[in-house]
């Protein structure tokens, strides 16, 4: 086990996740953010003094992609990636004993979308668009410069899920009966959202997008499993090996409920609701077919490789009491 855990971007849900875990198991977990609490951003000096003498160091920081993307969301989606991403690697550099390996998000969205095949990292094909140029930029600042001390991993995460995740909203809609696949269809495009790559152009039908996911265990399984790799390095495919399309994925989250029937949703349904609640219609329509080569090739085993076994975990998770009270 690590003994001294440098986690970047925690308040978010897999960063809580991770530092729950890290303590339990005994570690040292130093947190750094906004707010610290040991190192906040624009300090320097606490930064190089947070990572120092660090056995990892794991970060997540950056806006949520949960939100409209209008000029001022996109570039603070933008600059909280690359400038917190930048302030880790210069504190790394000017350390005397820099962590040994630094873990840093990326997505799975780094690639195009795809109905036609899995995207590996050794065959996976790069995207278009204001999510996808996020992505590169992000990976570009994180594997500049030289850091001869310290390995780096650019974890290219699925949506993943747990208790808290993104599946919380579609778990309230199956509830309600509206728990139906999500369809893609024609919608007007502005040029404005044009020129920015925002929007989501018709392809899928039928709700047969593909949904790559991993279950938070995995995540956690990944990075413990990487740590004791010393041979894998570059970008890394974080996600189940059994991707699913979304209307799977919604028939599967209803059986585990216990919910016969589902409304489907239309585009022009997505495209309201989304405005209404300030989100983005992409985050359901994109095909993200992600598959984990590198880690499979390595070895690795998902404790929860197919969908229906983690979401019922994770429901059965969210429905035990919790010991203090409602969470």
């Amino acid at each position: 086990m690590s003994e001294r855990v440098v986690i970047a971007g925690a308040s978010g849900f897999i960063g809580r996740y991770l530092a729950e875990h890290y303590r339990a198991a005994g570690a040292s977990v130093l947190l750094v953010g906004r707010d610290g609490p040991d190192a906040r951003w624009g300090d320097s000096a606490a930064l190089r003094r947070a990572v120092t003498g660090a056995d990892v160091l794991i970060n997540l920081a950056g806006k949520s992609v949960n939100c409209r993307y209008g000029d001022a969301n996109r570039a603070e989606i933008l600059r909280s990636r690359l400038q917190t991403t930048r302030a880790l690697r210069e504190a790394v550099a000017a350390s005397d004993a820099p962590p040994p390996v630094w873990f840093n998000s990326s997505t799975a969205t780094i690639y195009r979308h795809a109905e036609d095949r899995p995207m590996s990292e050794s065959t996976g094909e790069l995207g278009t668009g204001f999510s996808v140029n996020v992505a590169r930029a992000w990976e570009a600042e994180f594997f500049e410069g030289e850091l001869p001390g310290t390995r780096r991993v650019a974890l290219r995460m699925a949506i993943v899920l747990g208790d808290g995740s993104a599946l919380a909203p579609l778990m309230r809609l199956a509830r309600f009966g509206l728990g139906g696949p999500q369809l893609d269809g024609r919608w007007f495009a502005t040029t404005a959202r044009r020129n920015a790559g925002t929007f989501h152009e018709f392809r899928a039908r039928g709700g047969r997008q593909r949904f790559s996911w991993v279950h938070i265990r995995d995540v956690l399984g990944a990075i413990e499993f990487l740590l004791a790799r010393p041979d894998l390095d570059g970008p890394v495919n974080i996600a189940a090996p059994e991707p699913v399309d979304n209307r799977t994925m919604m028939a599967t989250l209803r059986r585990v409920l216990g919910v016969p029937v589902g409304l489907p949703a239309p585009r022009w349904m997505l495209e309201l609701g989304s405005a209404a609640i300030r989100t983005e219609t992409e985050l359901v329509l994109k095909s993200r077919w992600v598959v984990p080569e590198r880690l499979l090739a390595a070895g690795f085993v998902f404790a929860y490789p197919e969908l229906e076994s983690a979401l019922r975990d994770i429901v059965a998770e969210r429905e035990l009491p919790h010991p203090l009270g409602s969470r």
